[in-house]
């Protein structure tokens, strides 16, 4: 009896080791495997595009969607992807920042110019007085859906706020808007509520919006926002990931980019 239990405990004791070592590297593994975290457009899309890129590489592409954006990069830090595909810059600085994280890009892919919507009224020169305006929630898009409206004239912000810029930055707001901050993927159901939204491309895509047609005000298409190829930083010159982001900066890419989203999404390389 004594026996049967030792081997029973060794079995035991030899299936951890075995699924603690297999849980480090990738996701997977696998280093002839990728597990990308991505929104569904136009990231999950572009990816699609990439897949049989990287299958000529011997490289097998597995695409994880998630609809909250917000939950990618911590999936990232712990390990349970091996990229995502889905952020700007300044967002993930910022999550960086406040995270204690080092989480690094590798490629420029896009831009995903941000919009002005409304259900309501077909230009800015009929916002009512008093107004309840969407915008994201998150830090860098709050303020970076701040810019835009300032960009359209309706506020001001006081010199140097930024991408980071909150509504305690603006300086001068005639018409008495009313920002309300709000999860970034239900602003195209805020629409039939408030009177304007400054919204993501991607979020308005999915909304079956399309930027170009549909909204009454435009980011410019040089903003600073480049859609980026996300890893952690001991993972940055793996030659997976290298081959990944070269698949993601290809002409095959930027052929589909511009034949398929008409200027709502452009190609930042």
């Amino acid at each position: 009896m004594k026996k049967i239990f030792a081997l029973l405990c060794s079995l035991l004791l030899l299936a951890v080791v075995v699924t603690g070592c297999g849980s480090s590297g990738n996701k997977t593994g696998d280093p002839g495997k990728l597990v990308v975290g991505a929104t569904a457009k136009p990231h999950a899309e572009i990816l699609d595009i990439v897949k049989p890129l990287l299958e000529k590489e011997g490289i097998e592409l597995e695409i994880e969607e998630f609809t909250d954006y917000v939950l990618i990069n911590p999936a990232l830090s712990d390990k349970k992807i091996d990229a995502n595909f889905f952020q700007h810059i300044p967002y993930l600085e910022d999550y960086n920042e406040k995270n204690n994280a080092n989480l690094v890009w590798v490629a420029k892919v896009h831009n995903e110019p941000m919009g002005v919507y409304s259900t309501k009224i077909d230009s800015l020169d009929q916002l009512p007085d008093g107004a309840a305006i969407g915008i994201p929630n998150d830090a860098t898009n709050g303020g970076r859906a701040l810019n835009v409206l300032e960009s359209a004239g309706l506020i001001k912000l006081k010199e140097g706020a930024g991408v980071t810029a909150t509504d305690a930055d603006i300086v001068e707001n005639p018409k008495g808007l009313e920002i309300q901050m709000m999860d970034a993927a239900m602003l195209p159901r805020a629409l039939a509520d408030l009177d304007i939204c400054v919204i993501n491309s991607n979020y308005a895509l999915e909304a079956n919006l399309n930027p170009v047609e549909d909204s009454i005000f435009m980011e410019p298409k040089d903003s600073p926002f480049a859609n980026v190829l996300v890893v952690r930083e001991e993972d940055k010159d793996k030659e997976s990931v290298k081959k990944l982001a070269q698949a993601l900066q290809s002409p095959e890419v930027k052929a589909f980019i511009e034949e398929n989203y008409a200027g709502s999404v452009v190609p930042a390389f």
